[in-house]
């Protein structure tokens, strides 16, 4: 099922039928390009180039929707903020902006950049330039070591480990200002993956052939590796250049994004946790627009991805797999979360929204024909992963959760513009852009768009071989709450 053709509808009568109904919203936008939608658009805008989170979109992007879809100022959700970029674009144009992001390396980043305006920049800068010529190793004090856990054993190489554990002795002891020593170690933290053995790769870390793992092959260099204290003193600089833009006043001469003070500016405020738990706090109709990304049922697991970092944040093996349970069910090792939503919801007045959540999951017949089919693919041995039906189930019923909030915490009037791709296993594409917009339709909103990128995802080397080259629809979607 590409952007142009549709299924079969002897094989796939139900996704022929959704695929039917929703097709005229279905257009492709030539302004969203992949690197507008992907977290490549941000190379080069302070604080966002900080730090390589990947799963991230692009500040362009978050600019161009707020212009589209809803230009009147308001209150700006985000329910899985990773990073913060559209809360902080938001700000910058005036919207009172909340944030809910489960996993602690989106909120420490968030909380960094707060910090960032906090600080006068020449007061940093004297601080990076005094700390030019440290040989961070000389602090060294193992009670800052990093505490691995079995998934990151090894990632450095001892002098990298000494040298990691002196700086932060370092910022603990020698910097009081909590605000400057915040950025002093979110710098440590930024450089982690480009110091060690290990580069993300999707679902896991890759491991280098020096790091001398077993049953690492000698196959992947990630090529030169540089030296902490070079990978260090590099990256703050980098952050003190940013935080100098506009002088010693005001962080940027207004804000960090796009450099220029663009007047009143709106509140943050930053929620810690799962918006399974969150959205049903917040009150009726108090939101208008939602700018969000979901994670994509893709077998991505942010745990092991950010694991170094998890790590330095403190994160034992216990949390991190805890964390990952926490996490919206996008892996085969999430387990379901029917009995937690169930007891959630148990609460006066709220068990009817449970059951119609409920409802609306086991009805959407396009959904419940690829899950019969991907359990007989799995029970035949075509799945390279046997537990990948139960994940699929469990991301649409807990997406089925959010968007039931979303909608009740929408104004009328309001709009949602999420951003999501569509995933294929053993050939068999699960149109998440369709199921997700009947979900939306269901529970009274509007189906205004599905807009796609001009250039899809492809199968990979292997799905080709087997499935051939057809392209999977990578959209934003635009849904409206009536007046």
């Amino acid at each position: 099922m590409t952007k142009g053709a549709l299924p079969e509808r002897t094989s796939d009568p139900a996704r022929y039928s959704l695929f039917r109904r929703f097709s005229p919203k279905i257009t492709a936008q030539p302004q969203l390009d992949r690197s507008f939608v992907s977290f490549q658009g941000n190379k080069g805008i302070p604080f966002f180039n900080w730090f390589k989170f990947k799963e991230g979109f692009s500040a362009q992007l978050v600019r161009y929707l707020i212009e589209q879809v809803k230009p009147s100022r308001g209150v700006l959700l985000d329910p899985f903020a990773g990073t913060g970029v559209t809360l902080f674009v938001g700000r910058s144009q005036g919207w009172d902006a909340i944030g809910i992001e489960v996993l602690p390396v989106g909120v420490y980043t968030m909380e960094t950049r707060l910090s960032a305006e906090e600080i006068k920049p020449a007061a940093f800068q004297r601080l990076v330039e005094s700390l030019a010529n440290t040989h961070w190793a000389d602090y060294f004090d193992p009670r800052f070591a990093l505490r691995h856990i079995p998934i990151t054993e090894g990632a450095f190489s001892a002098e990298t480990e000494r040298a990691i554990a002196g700086y932060l002795a370092y910022c603990r002891r020698f910097v009081r200002n909590p605000h400057l020593r915040r950025l002093l170690e979110f710098g440590c933290f930024a450089v982690l993956e480009s110091v060690s053995y290990t580069r993300k790769d999707g679902q896991y870390l890759r491991w280098d052939h020096r790091a001398g793992k077993p049953r690492v092959g000698p196959h992947f260099d990630k090529g030169p590796i540089p030296d902490f204290d070079s990978a260090i003193h590099a990256k703050l600089r980098d952050i003190a250049n940013d935080l100098a833009v506009g002088g010693d006043v005001n962080p940027a001469g207004g804000d960090l994004i796009d450099g220029r003070n663009n007047g009143r500016r709106g509140y943050l405020d930053l929620r810690f946790g799962s918006c399974l738990e969150i959205l049903p706090q917040m009150r009726d109709d108090s939101v208008d627009l939602v700018i969000t990304s979901p994670p994509y049922c893709n077998r991505y697991d942010y745990t092991r991805s950010y694991a170094l970092e998890l790590v330095y944040l403190g994160y034992d093996a216990d949390q991190v797999k805890a964390l990952r349970q926490a996490m919206l069910s996008c892996t085969v090792e999430n387990q379901t979360k029917v009995g937690q939503l169930a007891e959630q919801y148990s609460r006066p007045g709220r068990k009817h929204a449970f059951e119609r959540v409920e409802r609306v999951f086991k009805s959407q017949s396009a959904l419940q024909e690829i899950l019969a089919i991907l359990e007989r693919l799995a029970a035949q041995g075509e799945l390279n992963n046997s537990n990948i039906p139960n994940m699929v189930r469990n991301y649409f019923f807990e997406m089925c959760f959010v968007i039931c909030e979303l909608s009740r915490v929408l104004r009328r009037g309001g709009s949602i513009a999420m951003v999501n791709d569509n995933v294929r296993y053993a050939g068999e594409e699960v149109p998440v852009d369709l199921i997700l917009s009947d979900f939306a339709e269901r529970f009274g909103l509007r189906v205004a768009h599905i807009w796609t990128l001009p250039r899809g995802k492809g199968n990979s080397s292997q799905q080709m071989g087997l499935h051939g080259r057809s392209e999977l629809r990578k959209c934003v979607y635009v849904w409206q709450k009536s007046q």
